[in-house]
């Protein structure tokens, strides 16, 4: 889409605080407490509103979650860069150290042979509207998104669901050596750095993702 920036412009941006997962980009601030994050919340709701770019805030004690992405076009733009860069400058002028290793998504894939059918229920069950006809996101991201994946006709047991787990791309290395050690088993790491399928004890299977271009 015009104006929307590549994976590539991210990276090339040189924003060392932040890490593109999906379709945002994201970071976490160790605040240490509640009052240093709130004045931290502060300075960025006033920064927000100067340059009327508003990224998601997430608050919790001892962290802050920051994810920014320009929802008028659905992707990442130069806005995203710019009030990135803004906001690690107030974290640094705060003495807030960013720690955008933490950072992480959680994405659910269904394969299904009917589409409509899955979208439905799942669109009603969950009480989110479809965005599209592949997947169901909860713009308040309070669940995650849903999405859909064509596969044949089969009878159960053979797994249907999956969760995609998004890692910063210069972690997911650990993080699957990490599984593996822990007792899963390599799928496929055919289409890495994109994602990597691993397996667990069982046999159920998990996507370990990150931003960088799929083979």
């Amino acid at each position: 889409m015009a104006g929307t920036l590549t994976t590539q412009d991210i990276l090339d941006a040189g924003l060392d605080d932040w890490r593109e997962l999906a379709r945002a980009i994201h970071t976490r601030f160790a605040t240490g407490d509640f009052a240093t994050g709130l004045r931290l919340v502060n300075a960025i709701g006033a920064a927000a509103e100067e340059a009327n770019h508003h990224p998601d805030l997430d608050l919790r004690w001892g962290h802050l979650d920051v994810a920014l992405i320009s929802h008028d076009v659905g992707g990442l733009t130069q806005r995203d860069v710019d009030m990135a860069r803004r906001i690690s400058a107030l974290a640094a002028e705060a003495g807030v150290p960013a720690r955008p290793e933490a950072v992480a998504r959680l994405e659910m894939g269904l394969d299904t042979a009917d589409k409509p059918a899955q979208l439905r229920f799942w669109s009603a069950v969950l009480g989110v509207k479809a965005t599209s006809d592949d997947d169901i996101a909860d713009s308040s991201e309070q669940l995650p998104t849903v999405w859909f994946q064509d596969t044949e006709p089969h009878d159960p047991p053979r797994q249907r669901w999956h969760p995609d787990v998004w890692v910063p791309h210069d972690q997911a290395q650990a993080r699957i050596e990490a599984a593996l050690a822990a007792g899963g088993t390599l799928v496929d790491d055919s289409p890495a750095p994109g994602f990597t399928i691993l397996a667990d004890p069982e046999g159920n299977k998990v996507c370990v993702c990150t931003c960088l271009e799929r083979v």
